[in-house]
């Protein structure tokens, strides 16, 4: 075998071997499949539950609590709290990421211009004087760019796009997050407010007890460790009306923190009226219109999108591609000769990129991507479970809880009625003082239920306001419209 017989066999092997070795995209596919909002069935969960197309939450949905000041409050938190400045701040790192990739679309042109002043050495110099001084005068224009043959880059750009609309709709579920959030903690304050009165009438009725046993004891009524039960009840009253004056602060200053002002603020917060729960029902369009009205599935949407446009940006990577470099421009070392002819230049060069063999690396991004496509459809398919979850459990608690208070009401009411009765009889010197003791506490605890039952139902309406998406709506956000798509690679 001659030379080259055998450069051309060794070149036909080389061939073959890149050819075999091509990076390609075979048997890499995204497994994630979408759950259908359809398939969840809450029917049974949901039943007897009133159905009205008015349902959905208001904008402002705190106003049905029946409080100007949260209103202010709720107001001055979406201002003022980091909680909404890191938010806005992440929608605009992702809208600038957008930015990025589209301008990555365009080509792009540059001009420079140069004067370089030299000083020739003997070797330098072709006439080997050297000590010569020389002037280089330049002028160019370079232009490039990378045709997007395939479209990964504009792939790239939605995929960017599709991730700063997710940051734009996390921004408003952070609004919804903070207002319900305020809203709690308003409705919490309002709760430690009772408590506290609650905590101050025992320590009354405690200290009317304590006389009371004082004249019995000095009467021979009652013995000393009769009286001292009494005390001990008084020290416990005392205790009790410390702990929630301390409740009552830390809700005060937590309600101050959650506007983004310091701990003093919460003085000039007055006390919060009793709020009203809202009425239970639910919209007609449950569940597939939550897609539309919860910002976090919202948001988990657009990122599915965003994934499947990552998957195709980077299949574009295992084809050829086109670039193409210009150049112009002029040089000269004398000034008066800067734009003639001779002076002039350009250059262009186009060039074709086909990717043969990297080791893996294109196979290993595109598995990478077909793993964040999976990842974010797992999350959107657990944000819409437990979207629908949230809905079905506060309307299953709010159900029940007002007759909850109903019994509790009354169960108060004749604690008060019995307490009333063996005061007057224990007053009167025919009364047990152990009877005393045990309904006044018992009527100390079921007022302490009912106050924790009453503040449990506004709490639950705030989640239901919250669960139902606070009057989000997808047509609220720029292009939103398409966060009803299907979810396909």
């Amino acid at each position: 075998m001659n030379r080259t017989t055998l450069r051309s066999a060794l070149s036909l092997a080389f061939v073959a071997v890149a050819l075999a070795g091509c990076a390609n995209s075979k048997g890499l596919d995204p497994q994630g499949v979408a759950v259908d909002a359809s398939t969840l069935q809450a029917g049974q969960s949901l039943s007897g539950v009133t159905l009205s197309p008015a349902a959905w939450p208001r904008s402002d949905w705190w106003a049905s609590l029946g409080d100007p000041q949260l209103d202010a409050l709720i107001k001055e938190a979406l201002r003022d709290s980091p909680d909404m400045q890191v938010a806005q701040a992440r929608a605009h790192q992702a809208t600038a990421a957008a930015y990025a990739a589209d301008a990555a679309r365009m080509p792009t042109v540059d001009a420079e211009g140069a004067a370089t002043r030299s000083r020739m050495s003997r070797e330098q110099d072709p006439l080997g004087q050297g000590g010569r001084y020389g002037t280089l005068r330049s002028l160019d224009v370079a232009f490039n760019y990378t045709f997007d043959l395939w479209g990964g880059q504009r792939a790239a750009w939605e995929a960017a796009l599709g991730q700063a609309r997710a940051a734009e709709v996390d921004s408003q579920a952070a609004a919804l997050t903070l207002a319900a959030d305020v809203a709690r903690a308003y409705s919490q304050l309002g709760q430690a407010y009772i408590v506290n009165d609650l905590a101050q009438e025992d320590l009354k009725r405690t200290g009317q007890m304590l006389d009371l046993g004082k004249r019995r004891l000095s009467a021979g009524i009652d013995s000393d460790y009769q009286y001292q039960q009494t005390e001990s009840l008084a020290a416990d009253s005392n205790e009790q009306a410390l702990n929630a004056a301390k409740q009552l602060r830390s809700a005060s200053i937590a309600l101050a923190v959650l506007l983004g002002k310091g701990p003093d603020r919460s003085a000039e917060i007055a006390r919060p009226r009793v709020l009203q729960p809202s009425a239970v029902a639910l919209p007609s369009q449950l569940p597939a219109e939550l897609l539309g009205r919860r910002p976090d599935l919202v948001a988990a949407r657009w990122r599915v999108e965003a994934a499947s446009k990552d998957i195709e940006a980077s299949k574009t990577r295992f084809y050829p591609n086109l670039n193409l470099s210009a150049a112009a421009g002029v040089q000269s070392v004398l000034g008066d000769a800067m734009f003639g002819s001779p002076s002039r230049f350009f250059n262009i060069g186009p060039a074709i990129s086909l990717p043969l063999f990297d080791g893996g690396r294109r196979r290993a991004d595109l598995d990478a991507r077909d793993a964040d496509y999976d990842l974010a459809v797992a999350q959107y398919n657990k944000s819409l479970v437990r979207a629908l979850g949230d809905v079905s459990d506060v309307i299953n608690q709010l159900g029940a809880i007002g007759g909850q208070i109903q019994a509790k009401q009354r169960s108060a009411d004749v604690a008060r009625q019995s307490f009333d009765t063996v005061t007057q009889r224990y007053g009167s010197g025919i009364g047990n003082y152990v009877d005393v003791l045990t309904i006044e506490q018992q009527l100390l605890q079921a007022q302490q239920q009912l106050a924790s039952l009453n503040a449990e139902q506004i709490d639950l309406s705030i989640q239901l306001m919250q669960a139902l998406g606070g009057g989000f709506a997808a047509a609220d956000v720029a292009h939103a419209a398409s966060a009803h798509a299907p979810l396909t690679e």
